[in-house]
């Protein structure tokens, strides 16, 4: 038997592209139990909000809101984040909010997560949760919560916050797409990353360096009055505007995204957008 080492050469490279390509195509998973509703920003309808409700249990479920990222010093039970909830009828809510990182740790401090059937973060700057929470028993007791069947909500920062490539997490500014130091979220949604105030910011192609620099990561960018509900590997579009999908491959329209609008559903293990529901 005999070889040319050109033609060995050649299939070792081609060898190495496809192993390439493999290992850097999204693995893009949700949570195994519970649900997950991933806001844009802007006002949210019923039909997101009252959906996290319902997701939560009803009206009388226990839901904790965690303000944080907002930057106030305190948040108390007269919180301006709280009245959106109680518009849709929402009468057990427990704001939860600290700086201070031991505290975050504590057993006292996470002991509402423990009872709760839901949590929400409310919007600001998303450096503010990951100073705060990543890596404490409170981010333990959010993933606690989803694998008993809860909800885990959030808009904006607190939309971003809940992927495991977190986008504008910079201190100096949310200009900044990919900040190191500040690119790790929850994980709650794995393989992704999210953006939000999409098309009311022009942020349209500002995903495409990220999946570009990342090819393991596929970015969802959603608009204001928009949001995503993940339920293990799939999720589904609700609201008023739309969800771009960017996964690294150039699009008709010229850019390396395309879009989903309330109703699309998307199939997160095969990557592809399904029928509406």
């Amino acid at each position: 038997m005999s070889f040319s080492i050109r033609s060995f050469g050649f299939s070792m490279a081609v060898f190495a592209l496809t192993a390439f390509a493999v290992q850097a195509a999204p693995v893009v998973k949700g949570p195994g139990r519970g649900s997950l509703i991933i806001a844009g920003g802007g006002k949210l309808g019923p039909e997101i909000l009252g959906r996290f409700i319902t997701l939560a249990g009803g009206p009388s479920a226990e839901i904790v809101v965690i303000p944080t990222a907002g930057g106030a010093a305190s948040y108390g039970s007269d919180c301006d984040c709280l009245k959106i909830f109680r518009e849709l009828g929402a009468s057990n809510l427990t704001v939860l909010h600290t700086t201070d990182r031991k505290e975050a740790d504590s057993e006292a401090f996470t002991a509402p997560l423990r009872r709760a059937k839901a949590v929400w973060f409310v919007g600001g700057r998303q450096w503010r949760l990951v100073d705060s929470y990543l890596g404490t028993r409170t981010e333990t007791e959010i993933h606690n919560l989803l694998a008993r069947g809860g909800v885990v909500g959030g808009t904006s920062a607190g939309a971003s916050i809940q992927a495991s490539y977190m986008v504008r997490g910079a201190r100096s500014g949310n200009e900044v797409i990919m900040a190191p130091g500040y690119e790790q979220g929850f994980g709650l949604i794995t393989g992704a990353a999210v953006d939000q105030h999409v098309t009311a910011r022009h942020r349209e192609g500002d995903l495409d360096a990220v999946v570009t620099k990342h090819p393991d990561v596929l970015g969802i960018g959603i608009d204001q009055s928009t949001a995503i509900e993940v339920t293990r590997d799939r999720f589904k579009v609700l609201g008023a505007g739309h969800v771009f999908i960017h996964d690294g491959t150039e699009q008709p329209n010229g850019g390396r995204y395309y879009l989903m609008q309330a109703g699309d559903g998307f199939d997160l293990g095969k990557l592809t957008a399904t029928a509406r529901r």
